[in-house]
């Protein structure tokens, strides 16, 4: 695990590391790019555990929580840590991540097993430890190198969604929302 305190951005960083879910519940592979008050790029492929049951398809539920783990969760962790300058281990002992909100969410398309995806995310707000984002969600052509691929991304290709034509929208977010709650929060409320 790289140094917590030395990195400017989550690119190289391991999203188990940065996400404390377990291990079934990370929907995370890698960073690759990350602007820290704009927006990241993030990919997965979903295992045979996430289609389950489900006909081979990596629902649109967890598309969305997909994308939230890429955008709100890990922005938010990493901009929270560094203000708090504390790791994200650290920062889980006294806040939760959790949903305030999911706004308009359109599926253009659906992903299988095996299929790696990218979520690219906006950050439009961050305040009092609550983001919001937009972003959308594309199927990453096969065998295409994402780090090289995005080793040159920008704010404005960000903006434009500027990515090859043989990238295929999957799905368009908006309003994704997200809060670190404090802890005492889940125990005084039972």
């Amino acid at each position: 695990m790289a140094d917590f305190f030395n990195i400017d951005n989550l690119i190289g960083y391991k999203p188990e590391h940065m996400l404390l879910h377990g291990p079934t519940k990370l929907l995370l592979d890698n960073f690759h790019w990350h602007d820290p008050k704009i927006g990241i790029v993030a990919s997965y492929t979903p295992k045979a555990r996430d289609v389950h049951d489900h006909f081979g398809v990596f629902r649109g539920v967890d598309q969305i929580e997909a994308f939230a783990q890429a955008s709100i969760v890990s922005c938010g962790t990493f901009l929270e840590c560094k203000k708090l300058n504390c790791t994200p281990l650290q920062l889980k002992e006294r806040f939760v991540p959790a949903f305030i909100s999911v706004g308009m969410v359109t599926f253009h398309n659906y992903l299988a097993e095996g299929e790696t995806f990218i979520s690219i995310g906006k950050i439009r707000f961050y305040k009092f430890r609550q983001m919001v984002s937009d972003g959308r969600i594309y199927k990453v052509p096969a065998g295409l190198d994402l780090t090289k691929y995005f080793s040159d991304f920008n704010e404005s290709r960000l903006d434009n969604y500027d990515l090859g034509e043989d990238f295929s929208l999957i799905a368009e977010l908006f309003d994704i929302t997200g809060r670190a709650l404090k802890k005492e929060t889940f125990t005084t409320n039972k």
